[in-house]
């Protein structure tokens, strides 16, 4: 049975894996804006990261402590702004399960954990933001019940 846990410093040499794996998904799907083969963090920031409450990382790991799946996360909260409520959101900053333990229900555990946290510690809402050249993670998104909030657009030159 897999377990969602906080990450710990022993996870950082998996959650680079995974990095990984997030970073040639976007640069496949936009290698005019993503390098490929490069990882969003280091080792040392992942560190900072683990330790920050404003920036709880999740992983999911099986029986054997393996890593399957992470998810960044950051406490995002405007106090007294002058046009927004005063609402504490949960912004998804980034998530993925292991290409090899894809379709076995990983990421939905991971999300349904993930929205009990949220709803346990207080926030009002969960966001993200999904590249569209990563159709199946709108799709998976979908299926969990998100909506588009707002979308970003651009021309390119």
């Amino acid at each position: 049975m897999n377990t969602v846990r906080r990450a710990r410093t022993e996870d950082i040499p998996s959650i680079l894996e995974l990095l990984l794996q997030v970073d040639m998904v976007h640069h496949n799907g936009r290698p005019d804006l993503f390098k490929g083969n490069a990882t969003k963090y280091n080792a040392e920031e992942l560190g900072a990261i683990i330790e920050n409450e404003k920036t709880p990382l999740f992983v999911c790991v099986d029986e054997e402590n393996t890593v399957l799946a992470h998810m960044f996360c950051i406490v995002k909260q405007e106090l007294n702004d002058s046009v927004m409520t005063d609402i504490k959101t949960l912004y998804i900053d980034d998530i993925c399960v292991d290409e090899k333990a894809r379709g076995l229900g990983v990421g939905r555990t991971m999300f349904l954990f993930l929205k009990g946290y949220a709803k346990e510690e207080g926030f009002y809402n969960i966001t993200l933001n999904v590249w569209c050249c990563n159709p199946d993670a709108m799709k998976f998104y979908e299926a969990m019940g998100m909506e588009p909030q707002k979308i970003g657009m651009e021309m390119m030159l």
